[in-house]
């Protein structure tokens, strides 16, 4: 009898360790299929007719949660809430990447386990579990703890990822674009963005469509630049799109010494004017604030620009494109008019400078003057200056019986207003008005 009773713990006991059957244990409530696994992880064999198992589940409701379900559940940023209010004034909370800083097989305790966190065999000896050093572990936390009081400073941003004014997406670096699919890169290129705006549009099945609307510029700093515009329903397809293409739309600026425009130019596009005047070296770029990101990233330096009429971002980006890629250079000019084109300078005096000669015959003739030079009249700029100049002349006689000393001075202030004193030469000269 105690030989058949051994023999059938004998074989109830392979069994059990093999996975086959369902075995019992003296002394628990919990009844395992697979006593290998059970044995391998929280288990203590005593006696072979007695076993104490520590109950593990392998399962639970946080292990069957994805990620994000998880996440959703603390931050609570579901629809209702959105649109109810709720705690919108409270302090926000912000999704962190737990697996920041983690390196796989290393815990807190800092073994080491072969195969995982170290090689199996090591000169042909195979490894043990073993245990990183007290000074080892040590770094290993004071590296989470910088990690943790990291996450909770507050992150100065740079000036490439604050943008225009901190709040909006105006000014913001993008970086450069995609690699393309044969392989080209483009690093020496960069990207920003000019507006990235919400736009909806009404349709009869599904109602009110709300999608992102990005315009990115993408240049070089070396006369080669383009924009595009990029729809999507998500804000970061929008610019990557919007990225993307621009790289494949670039226009060629010419630029006169690699700082500046080469004449004045005016330009419209729609319901938007753009007045830019050529600027000396250092002057830099007074003008719009989407005027100077695109400029940076053409490659120009010193310039004026005053925006007149709508604003609209797209009409404006356009604009300015268009009279850009549209200016004569200084050898266009000379082949135009088949004249040299010099200049002059006021450290060189009367003596001209040579800049560009035609490329065929010189014409002998000189170019006829007309006598009422062809100049379109700006309000701002030139009839309001003309005006104050006559102004100043009708009153001549009382200022030199009262101040005959700071008439020269005054004259000469208000018939030049906002330093356009070149500007108002031709319309002197037209007028019959000498310079004071």
């Amino acid at each position: 009898m105690a030989v058949v009773g051994r023999l059938c713990v004998s074989v109830a006991w392979r069994a059990a360790w093999r996975g086959y059957i369902s075995l019992p244990v003296n002394g628990s409530g919990c009844r395992y299929t697979n006593l290998r696994w059970a044995l391998q992880t929280h288990c203590y064999i005593s006696a072979p007719c007695g076993v104490t198992v520590q109950q593990s589940r392998q399962s639970s409701f946080f292990n069957k949660l994805t990620a994000d379900e998880l996440w959703k559940g603390v931050l609570a940023n579901t629809s209702s809430r959105q649109k109810k209010g709720r705690g919108k004034r409270s302090k926000k909370k912000l999704r962190k990447d737990l697996n920041k800083g983690q390196i796989i097989g290393e815990g807190r305790s800092g073994i080491l386990w072969p195969g995982l966190s170290i090689p199996v065999m090591v000169d042909g000896k195979a490894q043990v579990i073993s245990q990183h050093k007290k000074e080892q572990r040590e770094i290993q936390d004071e590296i989470l703890r910088r990690r943790d009081e990291w996450e909770k400073k507050r992150k100065v941003k740079v000036k490439k990822e604050r943008g225009w004014t901190g709040r909006s997406w105006g000014g913001i670096s993008l970086g450069p674009p995609d690699p393309g699919p044969n392989g080209e890169t483009y690093e020496d290129f960069d990207c920003q963005v000019l507006e990235l705006k919400s736009v909806a549009c009404m349709t009869g099945r599904e109602g009110q469509k709300k999608s992102a609307s990005a315009l990115v510029v993408v240049g070089n700093g070396n006369g080669a630049a383009g924009f595009a515009l990029g729809k999507a329903k998500d804000r970061l397809v929008a610019l990557r799109k919007a990225k993307n293409q621009a790289i494949h739309y670039l226009h060629y600026i010419e630029r006169y010494q690699d700082h500046t425009i080469y004449h004045d130019i005016t330009t419209t596009f729609k319901k938007t004017t753009i007045q830019m005047r050529k600027k000396h070296k250092g002057y830099g770029l007074h003008c719009h604030r989407a005027i100077i990101t695109v400029c940076k990233l053409i490659g120009i330096t010193d310039m004026y620009a005053k925006v007149c009429g709508s604003p609209h971002m797209l009409n404006l980006t356009k604009a300015l494109f268009k009279g850009l890629a549209n200016q004569k250079t200084h050898q266009d000019l000379a082949n135009e008019k088949s004249l040299h084109v010099v200049e002059f300078r006021e450290e060189q005096g009367p003596l001209p400078i040579l800049v560009a000669s035609p490329q065929g015959a010189v014409r002998k003739d000189p170019e006829t003057i007309e006598e009422v030079p062809d100049v379109k009249l700006e309000w701002n700029e030139n009839v309001n200056a003309v005006q104050r100049l006559q102004y100043c002349k009708g009153r001549k006689t009382w200022y030199l019986q009262h101040i005959p000393s700071l008439h020269d001075q005054l004259t000469s202030h208000i018939a030049f207003p906002m330093g356009f004193r070149d500007s108002c030469k031709p319309l002197m000269k037209a007028m019959g008005i000498k310079e004071v």
